[in-house]
């Protein structure tokens, strides 16, 4: 039986990964044994998916970016080029550490930017914005734009990914949607309404 999903001549794939229907893995990629890839997801090159990562349907994954064990990823997750994530929390060459592997949850829609790094243990929440270059070191709430080192609340996005501006009543359209959002509490959500 044929596979179901491309993979450079120079690409790595181990044996024990899955590897979902209609997914493309490019120059000189490593996928590790007992991953999981969804279907159309596109891994970038020189990429490594280590053992036990998850990644969900339609996660685009740049160059040059290394996912560890103890990341999962959910459907349409958006990798910028050399993100950085990290697995343990106080790392040492000469201490053996791998029972202490942290888990880091990429929540559905969430972006991260080139050269971000996302240090392990936190959830990002769905349809997040992690700016290029910024510094994750806590949980970033569903809609948000961070950026900076330590990242820092700078705004909101939608699903569409552009900046949502909220009126006093705290709603705002997305310009290309025109969905609307409502914010309360210091979290976002959006409304079924559409204008």
């Amino acid at each position: 039986m044929g596979k179901d999903y491309f993979a450079h001549e120079t690409a790595v794939i181990d044996e024990g990964c899955t590897i979902g229907k209609g997914t493309r893995i490019w120059h000189f990629s490593h996928i590790m044994p007992s991953c999981v890839i969804g279907e159309n997801c596109n891994i970038g090159q020189n990429v490594v998916v280590s053992p036990g990562v998850v990644l969900g349907h339609n996660v685009k994954v740049q160059n040059n970016v290394s996912i560890y064990a103890g990341v999962i990823c959910e459907d349409d997750v958006f990798l910028g080029p050399s993100m950085v994530f990290t697995n343990i929390i106080n790392p040492r060459s000469a201490v053996v550490r791998r029972d202490m592997y942290m888990k880091t949850i990429v929540r559905k829609g969430a972006s991260i930017g080139a050269n971000a790094t996302i240090v392990c243990g936190v959830e990002i929440g769905e349809y997040a914005f992690i700016g290029a270059g910024a510094v994750v070191t806590k949980s970033v709430p569903a809609y948000a734009l961070v950026v900076g080192n330590p990242a820092r609340h700078a705004g909101w996005m939608s699903e569409f990914g552009h900046r949502l501006h909220f009126n006093e009543k705290g709603e705002a359209l997305c310009p290309e949607s025109r969905e609307k959002y409502i914010l309360l509490n210091n979290r976002v959500s959006k409304s079924s309404e559409k204008s």
